[in-house]
């Protein structure tokens, strides 16, 4: 099956914004502490808050754009972003031994979100100037 009609499938998109947050909540709540200790990155955790939320909300915002009417899309996703990470980190405080709820985590959430907006504005700006 050629890429393009992959990329046309919602399925697709439901299939990778679905598994992609399972993939979060696993990572997130499950400890890593009988894990050999790699190098360790400053702010590693940080960065990788980023990056699931980044891609969390461009994966469910392409998903919704071929399903649902357009008008706010990218602020409902955003905020489903937000609430989803929260809810992580409760479950973290609640139900782990070994992970702690952080509001740091939560900005760095919030930050992966807010940088895939703007790439989404970023990239539907430079659609719409490439039409013309």
């Amino acid at each position: 099956m050629p890429i393009k009609s992959w990329l046309a499938n919602k399925n697709f998109y439901l299939f990778l914004a679905i598994a992609w947050t399972l993939l979060m909540a696993v990572l997130c709540l499950v400890s890593f502490k009988k894990l050999p200790a790699v190098a360790e990155l400053p702010g590693a955790d940080k960065y990788a808050h980023i990056t699931f939320h980044f891609v969390f909300t461009i994966l469910w915002y392409l998903y919704f754009r071929m399903v649902a009417g357009r008008k706010w899309l990218l602020l409902k996703v955003f905020l489903a972003s937000l609430c989803y990470g929260i809810s992580i980190e409760i479950m973290q405080q609640l139900f782990t031994d070994t992970r702690k709820a952080d509001i740091n985590d939560v900005a760095a959430n919030c930050f992966g979100a807010t940088l895939a907006v703007l790439a989404m504005l970023l990239y539907g700006n430079y659609l719409k100037r490439k039409a013309l």
